[in-house]
């Protein structure tokens, strides 16, 4: 199980591998991503019987194919992510389509390729059964409540959209029969940042669902949500009591059935959220009344959490050069985007806040720590702004993972009629 993280604001190296060089070799703003930190957190897991990535934190091919290699299957919720696992090399039977709607694309690719579905609506299981009858299916339940970091991860309750509602279980194994579809198993996620209260919760939930269904169920998936420190005050979840409440779960349900059940975990950030940093360049240092503004080439097209939820990121400072400053400032750091929410500095609901950060000038780095979960994968083109790189440590290299767009990536699906 991982430490306390103790956060500095200082910071020169990842990985091992300079900043500075990664700067000058690769430009800012980049992501880069330490591949030893995603392998330490999968590791963290191994108790579980099927760790099963959900690629939405991060989606880059290359690092979808170090989890294959590294034993780890995949979730996909989308046309897009389908291609993406089978790209990296994943086997049709080792992905699960899990989503609350199926679009044209992603049921074509789910029948083409006999992917399993996670169906998170009663529709979904009368379009699958109509094309692919006789298949088993896995029901993604919505217990009746939820828990998140904020109101807009929190993925339970009557206020989320996500999963079947906990009442409409007997309606689905209706139209599961009416079909010749299977519940062979049962998936349950509350939202991001689960502690030990809420997930006896979710077990206790999951456990009822399963004696709803019956016998015909033999895996259980956990889902996701496990936290991860973006604070110094933040800690872990204590992984063995976590994974001894599923066992628990898991034990009572094969003394029901009579028969072994498959145990699931679905970790997206909680694998890679640590392993990301977004490097950007310091491009103006200004002041404006009272605050002191840190000007990135940065902004929420390149990591949109903190206008998105007012997510705390952790910063820290690399100079360049012999530009060491011993001397602290409350800094509000903001990116170069024609849109005043373009702080990265922020609580939810846009309040402006400062950051207490070592002295920086023009052309010293700032480093936006715990990036690599909804990151990149949530950024944009917004305001014309070329899509970053990525960049994947391995074994103390930088390997590119992702170009930099250009002017021509930017336009290349536009035209001018004539």
């Amino acid at each position: 199980m991982p430490t306390i993280t103790q956060f500095s604001t200082r910071r020169s190296e990842i990985a091992g591998v300079s900043i500075v060089e990664l700067a000058d070799k690769f430009g800012t703003p980049s992501y880069v991503y330490d591949l030893n930190t995603i392998l330490e957190r999968v590791n963290d897991l191994r108790a579980f019987d099927t760790i099963r990535y959900a690629q939405k934190a991060c989606s880059n091919i290359a690092i979808l194919d170090r989890l294959r290699r590294a034993g780890v299957l995949v979730d996909a919720v989308s046309a897009g992510e389908i291609g993406r696992a089978l790209r990296a090399g994943y086997q049709p039977s080792q992905i699960v389509y899990t989503a609350d709607v199926f679009d044209r694309d992603a049921l074509d690719l789910v029948v083409k390729h006999d992917i399993s579905v996670n169906v998170g609506s009663p529709e979904m299981i009368d379009q699958l059964g109509r094309v692919a009858p006789g298949r088993n299916i896995t029901l993604r339940i919505n217990p009746g409540f939820g828990h998140g970091h904020s109101q807009k991860t929190n993925t339970g309750g009557p206020q989320s959209k996500h999963g079947i509602w906990h009442e409409q279980i007997d309606d689905c194994l209706l139209r599961a029969d009416r079909n010749s579809l299977v519940v062979t198993g049962m998936h349950m996620h509350i939202g991001s940042g689960t502690d030990l209260e809420h997930l006896s919760q979710v077990c206790g939930a999951m456990e009822q669902a399963c004696l709803k269904v019956g016998r015909t169920v033999t895996t259980i998936s956990s889902g996701g949500g496990l936290p991860v420190p973006y604070r110094s005050t933040q800690t872990y979840v204590d992984l063995e009591q976590y994974y001894a409440l599923w066992d628990a779960t898991r034990q009572r349900l094969q003394d029901a059935f009579g028969h072994d059940i498959h145990l699931e975990i679905e970790p997206g950030r909680y694998l890679v959220a640590e392993s990301g940093f977004l490097v950007a360049e310091i491009c103006a240092v200004k002041t404006m009344g009272e605050n002191l503004f840190y000007m990135l080439d940065a902004g929420f097209c390149d990591l949109a959490r903190p206008i998105l939820y007012g997510a705390y990121h952790p910063i820290s400072i690399c100079h360049r050069d012999n530009n060491v400053s011993d001397r602290e400032v409350e800094a509000v750091v903001a990116g170069p985007l024609c849109e005043s929410g373009d702080i990265f500095t922020q609580e939810e609901g846009g309040f402006v806040s400062r950051r207490s950060l070592p002295m920086a000038q023009r052309g010293d780095l700032l480093i936006l720590e715990v990036a690599g979960a909804y990151g990149f994968a949530m950024s944009s083109n917004y305001n014309s702004r070329f899509r970053a790189p990525e960049i994947l440590i391995e074994n103390g290299t930088p390997k590119i993972i992702r170009e930099r767009e250009t002017l021509d990536d930017l336009l290349s699906r536009e035209s001018i009629p004539q």
